[in-house]
């Protein structure tokens, strides 16, 4: 009812009546009335999301970087290391190791992603691994996410590991896209069976024959008899018993 209306015709109210009349017009009047006091909501609103946009910008802290390690490790402009989480890239020559296959394409994938401009570091539950390097999935500034770039080309297999495992599931569809189309590491690939022993509480396979098979427990055990098979599912080669975890020859 129309509050002046209402006024005209009773032109004397009782005191109940003057209470409603009174916060009636308050509502009206109220900020939190968006039909009535469309400019103060606005300028509340508006100043909120100015609040939020600085707090959201000041969260996004982004870095240079000055030197790219391998396919999964890069060092920033202040010389902090920096492991990729969730990904295990081919090796390049070390003192007494020899560049594994894809191992100096993977570099030079990922210098060519990093040139593009700087990068912006999310992390998970552990900050640091137990050589003291960072452990982040790294973005770029136009949004890619550089974990799962490498394992789209084939350039890097998951390695599941945790309790870092927010982005688990994408990493494995990214790498289970790149087996499908066989990209960089299963462009060739080819192998023939063999028994190996994978472990669903650690997400590694094993040979048959590696001791540590012996003592997974009934429950958490799983049998591939492809190494290609345990890839696809997210498991990823123990170094313990499997130092090639390719399965292909093949030069750089």
């Amino acid at each position: 009812m129309n509050i002046e209306f209402a006024a005209e015709r009773q032109p004397t109210l009782s005191r109940q009546c003057k209470q409603k009349i009174s916060m009636t017009a308050f509502h009206k009047s109220s900020v939190f009335n968006f039909q009535y006091s469309r400019p103060s909501v606005f300028a509340l609103f508006t100043a909120l999301s100015l609040v939020l946009s600085a707090q959201f910008s000041a969260a996004q802290t982004w870095h240079a970087v000055r030197w790219v390690n391998d396919g999964d490790t890069i060092v920033l402009m202040s010389g902090q290391r920096v492991r990729y989480i969730g990904i295990n890239a081919p090796e390049i020559d070390h003192k007494d190791q020899k560049a594994q296959p894809y191992g100096y394409r993977a570099r030079a994938f990922n210098q060519d992603l990093i040139r593009s401009g700087k990068i912006r570091l999310e992390y998970d539950i552990e900050r640091f691994d137990r050589y003291g390097r960072v452990l982040a999935y790294v973005f770029l500034e136009d949004g890619t996410f550089l974990n799962a770039r490498l394992l789209q080309a084939g350039l890097a297999f998951c390695l599941y590991r945790k309790p870092n495992v927010k982005y688990h599931n994408i990493l494995l569809k990214a790498q289970q896209d790149a087996m499908e189309l066989k990209r960089g590491l299963w462009r060739c690939w080819t192998e023939p069976e063999n028994k190996y022993i994978g472990n669903q509480a650690s997400q590694r396979f094993h040979l048959s024959s590696c001791p540590v098979a012996q003592k997974i427990k009934s429950k958490n055990k799983i049998t591939f008899f492809k190494k290609w098979d345990a890839f696809s599912q997210g498991y990823a080669p123990s170094k313990k018993c499997i130092d090639e975890f390719w399965s292909y020859k093949m030069g750089e």
